[in-house]
C-alpha cells in the first residue's frame, strides 16, 4: 500500500459506450473494418483510464526520466500511422517488468522494465510495439468483437473462482484493463515496433535481444499485482526470429549509414533507479507485513500468499478457499466506515461489537453475503468477518471472507492475523532503504562475474545481475564498459 494520497479508493469508470456500429479504415492496414468506437470516443476512453492507472501505480518520481519517455513517444508518434494522435507516455512505480497501452495514445512503462532495459534501442523497440497496438486500434477492435479479455484485478484476488464476484467488488473499482491480444495482433505490433524504431534511426534488433532476456527470466505469471510483459504478450519464441527478419528488411530498405543503440546514455538515465519492491510502500519479512511510512505492522498466516498492491493488501491460502483483504476506508469514523461497507458490499449484518485491539478503537462485524457464481448462476452464501481499526487519524479495514460452509475452518486463522495489527516502532523496520540500480565502469578487463565481484555483489545475486545486464556471467567485459549493479 502506498501513502495516504494513493490509498484513496479508485472509482470505477464504466467502459460501456453507446455507439452506432460503422465501418472505419484501419490506420495501419488501410482496410475497412467494423468499429464500435470512433476515434474521439477512443481518446475519451483513454482519458478516463489514465487517472485510474496513475492512482493504481503512481508516477515514478524522476522528472528527467518522465521527460525522456514523453519526448521519445512524441518523436515516434510523428512517424507512426496516426501522427495526429497525441501520445502520452509515463513511467509508473511498479517493480514488475511490463509495458502496456490503453486506447487513445496512452502508453506506460513500469520502472521494473526500465531497469531491465540496457540501451535506448531496446526502449524504442518496446515503445514501438506498444504504440503499434494503439495505431492499429487493437484494443478498439477487441471491444468491437466482444473479446475484451478478462479484467485482471490487481492484487491476485482471483485465485479462486468462488470469490470472483466478491473480489471484484472489494477492489473498490477497476484498477486497470489488460487486453489479451491475439497472436496476429502481437505479431503486427512487433512488426510496427520494428518499423517505428527503424524509421527513427534505432537498431530494432535490440528489441529481439530484450525478448531473449524475458524468455530467460521466465516471466510467465502475474506477480506484484501486475501482469508481466510476457503474460500479456504470449508466444515470444518465434517472434524473436520475426523481429530480426523484419529488422533486416527495414534496414535494407532505409539504408541508413548506422543505427543508434545508445547504451551509455540510457544507462546514465536509470542510474540510481529503485529496484524491486520499495519498502516505503510496505514490505514483508518472516510472515510480517511492515509499512514504514504509515507505521503499522501485522502478521499474516504461515503458508498464505500476500500481495501488496497500491490500494490494498490481499492474503490467500494456497487452496483459494478464503480471502483476507486489508485496505483503508475513506470515512472519518469507525461507525460510518462500518455502515458504508455493509451498504457497499451488500452485507447482511449478523453481529457487531466495539473493542480495543492493541490500544486502537475497533469495531468488529460478522456478516453474510449472497454471491452468485457467474459460470453456473447458482447462489451461495459467504461469511465475512471485518475489523475496522482507528489509528493515526485513519480507518484501517480487514475483511476475511470464505464460503459459509468453510468459515469455521478459516475464520480463526484470519481473525488471529487481524488481531496482530499494531503500531510499528522498531527503527530497524522503519528505516529500511530500497535497493537501487547503479551503473559502474569495469575497472579492468575480465568477465562479468569478476567485475560484479569487484563491486562486492553477493553470490546469490549473480544470475539475477547477469539477466539485468543481458549477459552471461562468463561473458568478457572490457575495461571501462558500463555495467549495472544493485545495492542500497
Amino acid at each position: 500500500m502506498k501513502r495516504k494520497s494513493t490509498l484513496i479508493y479508485v472509482v470505477m469508470i464504466a467502459a460501456a459506450l453507446v455507439a452506432v456500429i460503422s465501418c472505419a479504415v484501419n490506420p495501419v492496414t488501410g482496410k475497412k473494418q467494423i468499429m464500435l468506437m470512433s476515434e474521439a470516443q477512443e481518446v475519451q476512453l483513454g482519458l478516463s483510464y489514465h487517472p485510474q492507472v496513475m492512482a493504481t501505480f503512481g508516477e515514478y518520481a524522476d522528472p528527467e526520466l518522465q521527460n525522456y519517455v514523453q519526448a521519445m513517444g512524441t518523436e515516434m508518434g510523428k512517424i507512426s500511422h496516426r501522427p495526429n494522435l497525441e501520445y502520452h507516455v509515463k513511467v509508473v512505480d511498479s517493480p514488475v517488468v511490463n509495458a502496456f497501452a490503453v486506447p487513445g495514445g496512452y502508453i506506460y512503462f513500469t520502472r521494473g522494465i526500465m531497469a531491465n532495459l540496457n540501451n535506448e534501442a531496446e526502449f524504442m523497440g518496446v515503445l514501438g510495439h506498444e504504440m503499434g497496438h494503439v495505431t492499429a486500434r487493437h484494443s478498439v477492435s477487441q471491444q468491437t468483437k466482444q473479446q475484451l479479455g478478462t479484467l485482471l484485478l490487481i492484487g491476485g484476488m482471483l485465485a479462486s473462482e468462488k470469490f470472483a464476484s466478491y473480489a471484484q467488488y472489494a477492489m473498490q473499482g477497476m484498477e486497470l484493463l489488460f487486453l489479451s491480444f491475439s497472436r496476429d495482433d502481437e505479431r503486427q505490433a512487433d512488426a510496427l515496433g520494428v518499423e517505428y524504431a527503424s524509421r527513427t534511426g534505432y537498431d530494432a534488433a535490440k528489441m529481439a535481444d530484450f525478448y531473449k532476456v524475458l524468455i530467460r527470466m521466465n516471466l510467465s505469471e502475474a506477480e506484484g499485482g501486475v501482469p508481466t510483459f510476457l503474460s500479456t504478450h504470449p508466444d515470444p519464441g518465434d517472434r524473436y526470429n520475426a523481429v530480426l527478419r523484419d529488422t533486416r528488411i527495414w534496414q535494407d530498405s532505409l539504408k541508413l549509414p548506422s543505427y543508434k543503440v545508445n547504451a551509455d546514455s540510457y544507462l546514465r538515465l536509470i542510474d540510481g533507479m529503485i529496484y524491486g519492491e520499495d519498502p516505503k510502500q510496505g514490505y514483508t519479512l518472516d510472515n510480517n507485513f511492515y509499512h514504514p511510512e504509515l507505521k503499522f505492522k501485522f502478521t499474516y498466516p504461515l503458508g498464505w500468499k500476500l500481495t501488496n498492491a497500491p490500494t490494498q493488501v490481499t492474503v490467500q491460502p494456497s487452496d483459494g478457499r478464503a480471502l483476507m483483504l486489508f485496505t483503508l476506508a475513506s470515512q472519518k469514523t469507525l461507525e460510518s466506515a462500518a455502515d458504508s461497507t455493509l451498504a457497499m458490499y451488500g452485507l447482511q449484518l449478523q453481529r457487531a461489537e466495539k473493542r480495543t485491539v492493541n490500544g486502537f478503537p475497533a469495531i468488529i462485524t460478522l456478516s453474510k453475503q449472497q454471491a452468485q457464481d457467474q459460470s453456473t448462476g447458482q447462489v451461495s452464501s459467504n461469511a465475512v468477518l471485518s475489523y475496522f481499526l482507528q489509528y493515526g487519524g485513519l480507518i484501517y479495514v480487514f475483511h476475511g471472507v470464505s464460503a459459509e460452509a468453510d468459515f469455521a475452518t478459516y475464520a480463526p486463522t484470519m481473525e488471529a492475523s487481524m488481531k496482530t495489527f499494531a503500531q510499528l516502532t522498531d527503527a530497524s523496520r522503519i528505516n529500511v532503504k530500497p535497493k537501487r540500480v547503479y551503473v559502474k565502469k569495469a575497472p579492468r578487463a575480465g568477465t562479468l562475474a569478476s567485475t560484479l565481484s569487484y563491486y562486492n555483489m553477493p553470490q546469490n545475486m549473480m544470475q539475477e545481475l547477469a539477466l539485468l545486464n543481458n549477459m552471461e556471467l562468463n561473458d568478457p567485459v572490457p575495461a571501462g564498459k558500463s555495467i549495472k549493479i544493485v545495492s542500497e
